[in-house]
C-alpha cells in the first residue's frame, strides 16, 4: 500500500490497534454518551506512531502560512512538538493558566508579535476548545489563521470556527477513520452503524 491514501489507511489501522480508537460507551465531557472515543493521548507510548503523525500534521502545516506553530496543552502538545521535528517549524505554546512568579507569561517559546502561528492539537469536536486557546496567542501579538489536528469528530468545528476567521485542516476524518474500520473487518458493522449515527445526528444538531 503506497501513497497518501494508503498511509493514511494504515494509520488508522494503527491507532485502532493501540486502542486510541476505541468503541463501546463513553461519557464525554459534553455529558452525552458516546459510542465510540478517541484517546491520542495513548501515542506517546508509541515512538512509531507519534512519529509518523507528527509527518503527515508537518506536510498539512506545510500548506498553510506559518511562521511558528502552537501546540495546546495537554495532548496537543506532544503532537506539536512531534510536527515541529519533523518540519523544522518552532514551538511555541500557550499555557492554561499564567505563570504567578518568574516571566508571568502566557505564551511559552520564542517569538515576535506578528508572526502567522498554525495551532496543533489532536482532535477538534465542535471548535470551541479551540478558541479559548487561541485567544492568548492573539493577546501575545501573534496571528492565528489556521488550525491543524489529526481527526476531526465532524461535528461542527469546520464550520464554527471559518464563522470566526480560522481555517481548519484535518489529516483525518472520523468519517475516514470508520471507512477504513470497515474495509479492514476491524469493527463490527453494527457497531460502526451507531458511531456514524451518533456523529450524523450531532452534525444535524451543531
Amino acid at each position: 500500500m503506497t501513497g497518501a491514501a494508503g498511509d493514511h489507511e494504515a494509520l488508522i489501522r494503527r491507532l485502532h490497534a493501540i486502542g486510541a480508537l476505541r468503541f463501546g460507551e463513553f461519557v464525554l465531557k459534553s455529558g452525552q454518551t458516546s459510542p465510540f472515543y478517541v484517546d491520542l493521548r495513548v501515542v506517546i507510548g508509541h515512538p512509531d506512531v507519534l512519529a509518523g503523525i507528527g509527518a503527515r500534521l508537518a506536510e498539512a502545516v506545510r500548506r498553510c502560512p506559518v511562521d511558528r506553530i502552537a501546540g495546546i496543552p495537554y495532548a496537543g502538545l506532544p503532537l506539536a512538538v512531534a510536527a515541529s521535528l519533523a518540519g523544522g517549524f518552532p514551538l511555541v505554546y500557550p499555557r492554561r493558566e499564567e505563570k504567578a512568579y518568574g516571566t508571568r507569561r502566557r505564551v511559552e517559546g520564542v517569538f515576535q508579535p506578528g508572526e502567522r502561528v498554525v495551532v496543533i492539537d489532536d482532535i477538534v469536536t465542535d471548535g470551541a476548545s479551540k478558541l479559548e486557546a487561541i485567544a492568548p496567542l492573539e493577546a501575545a501579538g501573534l496571528v492565528v489563521e489556521d488550525l491543524v489536528v489529526l481527526i476531526d469528530r465532524e461535528q461542527g468545528a469546520r464550520e464554527r470556527l471559518l464563522a470566526r476567521g480560522y481555517r481548519l485542516h484535518a489529516v483525518l476524518t472520523i468519517s475516514a477513520c470508520f471507512d477504513e474500520l470497515a474495509a479492514a473487518g476491524l469493527v463490527p458493522p453494527d457497531v460502526l452503524d451507531r458511531a456514524r449515527a451518533f456523529v450524523a445526528a450531532a452534525r444535524a444538531g451543531a
